[in-house]
């Protein structure tokens, strides 16, 4: 099972306005430069969010990006949906091919694809921001590591966030 560039970047950008949720309209530069997404393609991904209903903006020099609605109510699941559609990638798709006609592996993949709409389906993006925070807490927390150039350890090693942004 493989998640999309489209997904992961829907995934990204979704987690980072949950971490600024709150703070009014954040722009598409902001998102794109402490995600590493390029700003072409994260335009398209926030279009398909916001016609699914999961995110809202505002055009001009104070224009951006917000959630509809709070991160606690964002699934994993709703957000892939949106980008990938119906089908995406963590449904089963078979081809028929196989013994009794793809049966035996058609079941397996099933099983497989309903595990993971459980589990996509019930984390949310509160969730997901809080595990940044608390990654990024220990992180500040914890001794700088020989493996940093600088010999200091960034503000947040996470993925998801790259920016100065104190968790509350």
């Amino acid at each position: 099972m493989r998640i999309s560039a489209k997904g992961e970047y829907a995934i990204k950008a979704v987690l980072d306005l949950a971490l600024h949720y709150g703070r009014g309209l954040i722009p598409i530069q902001e998102i794109a430069a402490r995600q590493a997404i390029p700003q072409r393609y994260l335009e398209q991904v926030l279009l398909a969010l916001k016609r699914a209903g999961l995110l809202t903006s505002k055009r001009g020099a104070t224009g951006g990006y917000h959630l509809t609605r709070a991160a606690e109510a964002i699934t994993v699941g709703a957000v892939l949906r949106a980008v990938e559609g119906t089908g995406g990638p963590f449904e089963a798709r078979g081809d028929g091919r196989g013994r009794r006609d793809g049966q035996d592996l058609m079941e397996l993949w099933d099983e497989i694809s309903e595990a993971v709409s459980r589990v996509i389906d019930r984390l949310t993006f509160s969730e997901l921001a809080e595990r940044v925070r608390e990654r990024e807490w220990a992180d500040r927390r914890s001794p700088p590591t020989s493996s940093s150039s600088s010999g200091t350890r960034p503000w947040c090693a996470s993925i998801a966030c790259h920016s100065r942004v104190a968790p509350p």
